[in-house]
């Protein structure tokens, strides 16, 4: 895979409107909303979604917890994706996932929000809605990781997203340190990914790192967020 600006993203914790148009400027084209950890109320995650897709970005929002209600209140919003936190086994990735598709796939509820222009929608909406908007399970718990082939054949489940510090902790390997036990776990889930012909997108913030998923053939590479910017550019200056 070529390491180009395409096949890279940007972390955000906090509804930084000028860092978004900033990536922009650069050329990323993915931006990762971390809801989850992060600092964003649905006014402003409204507000950020809305500004990301006006650029032509891809929004990744990382809800707050794999239920159905933040789930389907990203998607309301016209978040590109939904990546779920907090997956375990088969059996809650399968009823998890289902509240990002609609019916016959899954139980999305109907909002005549941002994705329905704010009003009645043809009957070809909601399957178009459901090719369209993905859904990127996170494999960051040993159930889940356990489970990883299974997960990925669900119709539910668009692809998946690699949390490699808290696996590493549920693996009780200690914090991440990119090992070869890493290393393997990242390994099996790519080679689950390319058999199920589904992409898989992870945190890689050394280039150890993104040379090893990019080996690997992950689709997406978060490579630059909010906080760690700022106190990279705060040092630099200093020195």
């Amino acid at each position: 895979m070529a390491d180009t600006i395409d096949t890279l993203a940007v972390w955000l914790s906090t509804p930084h409107q000028a860092m978004i148009e900033i990536a922009h400027d650069i050329g990323y084209r993915h931006i990762v909303l971390d809801i989850e950890h992060g600092l964003f109320d649905l006014e402003a995650l409204d507000r950020i979604i809305a500004l990301g897709r006006a650029l032509g970005m891809k929004m990744h929002a990382k809800v707050l917890g794999p239920q159905a209600i933040p789930i389907q209140q990203a998607l309301d919003m016209g978040a590109d994706s939904v990546i779920i936190p907090h997956v375990g086994n088969l059996d809650h990735a399968r009823e998890v996932t289902r509240s990002a598709k609609y019916p016959m796939l899954g139980n999305r509820s109907f909002s005549g929000t941002r994705p329905a222009r704010y009003g009645g929608v043809s009957p070809e909406y909601y399957e178009r809605e459901n090719t369209n908007t993905k859904c990127y399970p996170m494999v960051e718990s040993a159930a889940a990781l356990a489970d990883i082939e299974a997960i990925l054949a669900l119709p539910t489940v668009d692809g998946v997203f690699v949390g490699p510090s808290d696996l590493s902790l549920d693996s009780g390997r200690g914090a991440y340190r990119n090992t070869d036990a890493d290393k393997a776990d990242l390994a099996r889930i790519a080679a689950a990914a390319k058999a199920a012909g589904k992409p898989w997108i992870m945190p890689a913030w050394s280039r150890a790192e993104r040379d090893y998923a990019k080996d690997l053939g992950a689709s997406l590479m978060v490579v630059a967020d909010e906080y760690g910017s700022i106190m990279s550019g705060l040092a630099d200056a200093a020195k």
